[in-house]
């Protein structure tokens, strides 16, 4: 029994090494190529609008400085979980039953 752990837990660890040289030998290829190949707003969006004289400008509100894009998300997962727990009766008790029940029925014998 003691063998067939250990064996199995030298594979679980053989899998991980696996997958940190699988990740450490890819990683480095995927971003040499992200940079010789531009996004579809560089190469598509970007040709089309010099095109018809539009010139690209600053965002109106700039989300790539510091965490304001996260604090955007974070405001609105706060908002949404306000809501669906304001709402979670309505969201949960079954719509076939009487309002004021859960959606359980209780056993009548």
């Amino acid at each position: 029994m003691k063998d067939q752990k250990s064996e199995i837990k030298n594979q679980y660890y053989g899998m991980i090494f696996l997958i940190i040289l699988l990740l450490s030998t890819c990683c480095p290829l995927l971003a040499a190529a992200s940079e010789k190949w531009g996004g579809v707003d560089e190469s598509v969006v970007e040709k089309y609008a010099k095109e018809q004289g539009r010139e690209a400008r600053e965002p109106l509100i700039n989300t790539d400085q510091g965490d304001l894009l996260l604090f955007v998300f974070l405001l609105a997962g706060a908002v949404g979980g306000f809501i669906g727990g304001y709402y979670w009766r309505t969201l949960t008790e079954s719509r076939a039953g009487n309002p004021g029940e859960s959606g359980h029925r209780a056993h009548t014998e």
